[in-house]
């Protein structure tokens, strides 16, 4: 895997929407966060303007995004928020000049597009982590500081609590993945990760629980779970149900997905649309420990 320089003092980084529309008022706080490392802030051309939900038409936001992966200046791209639009124009994307000189790509949510086609067609690493619309609103200090440290190459690890349903065991993997619900969209696509042998992370956000059962069951026909090294189930947050429940929680239903392999599994790590949303490094090689505790080492 092919590592972004790391971050120094005085780079210049960029924030665009790729995806869905934002205002100055929510990108203002970043800006002042980016500031305060000592970071110079380029805003995107097009980047509050507006075009339905989007942040301007698919040629405004491809425009925007292409200028700044060409432009050797910048040296990490952060999406102003997620909601939906970057799979519109990813096709469009060269990144020719990027992979000549790869900078930090930075996202979750909508964002897990960019983080799975730039890993399985370019091997380049990218970074799941909180993105301007959440530091405008006053995001958790923590979820600044690890997607801060990751961009400025300190190391980073967690430990937190084990739950109930975890299965036990250690593993070592490259990381990949992020929000389900992109994940399944990208199925038979060019940008769906190959999981043979990594360790995969999913989170998602305001789904019925018949759907992460529709998704879960359509990765395990696929393949996509059987050859896993591990599995990390960041938050599950807000999930719905049916007048007629569907009888189980969604992480329920991801541990009867993958009942039958014997990979270390764990749930509840703070990552995902939550207040907590914890920096997790894509393409980079993973240690994962479930034990009394769940420990995860980036090498």
């Amino acid at each position: 895997m092919i590592r972004p320089a790391s971050l120094k003092k005085g780079d210049k980084i960029a924030i665009v929407s790729p995806a869905r529309s934002i205002s100055f008022a929510e990108v203002h706080p970043a800006i002042r966060v980016f500031n305060g490392f000592d970071l110079e802030v380029a805003l995107g051309s097009y980047i509050f303007s507006r075009h339905n939900q989007f942040a301007g038409t698919d040629e405004r936001r491809l425009w925007d995004f292409q200028l700044m992966l060409d432009d050797d200046e910048i040296r990490a791209i952060i999406c102003s928020r997620g909601g939906y639009g970057t799979v519109r124009i990813i096709d469009k994307l060269d990144f020719t000049r990027f992979c000549a000189n790869p900078k930090w790509i930075v996202g979750y949510s909508d964002a897990t597009i960019l983080h799975a086609h730039i890993h399985q067609l370019f091997g380049i690493e990218t970074l799941h982590a909180v993105m301007p619309v959440n530091i405008g609103k006053n995001a958790d200090a923590e979820s600044v500081e690890t997607m801060a440290n990751a961009l400025f190459g300190q190391h980073i690890a967690y430990n937190y609590p084990v739950s109930q349903l975890s299965r036990k065991g250690e593993a070592d993997g490259i990381l990949i993945g992020g929000n389900l619900s992109i994940l399944y969209n990208l199925s038979c696509t060019v940008s769906s990760p190959d999981t043979a042998g990594k360790i995969l992370f999913i989170e998602d956000v305001d789904e019925y629980l018949y759907h992460i059962d529709r998704m879960m069951i359509n990765m395990k026909r696929s393949g996509k779970l059987s050859k896993l090294r591990g599995l990390i189930v960041g938050g599950m947050t807000g999930m719905k149900d049916n007048a007629i429940p569907f009888g189980k929680s969604a992480n329920e239903i991801i541990a009867e997905a993958v009942k039958e392999y014997s990979y270390p599994v764990c749930y509840d790590f703070p990552a995902g649309h939550l207040d907590k949303n914890l920096a997790l490094i894509m393409g980079r090689q993973v240690r994962l420990k479930v034990n009394k505790t769940v420990e995860i080492i980036f090498y």
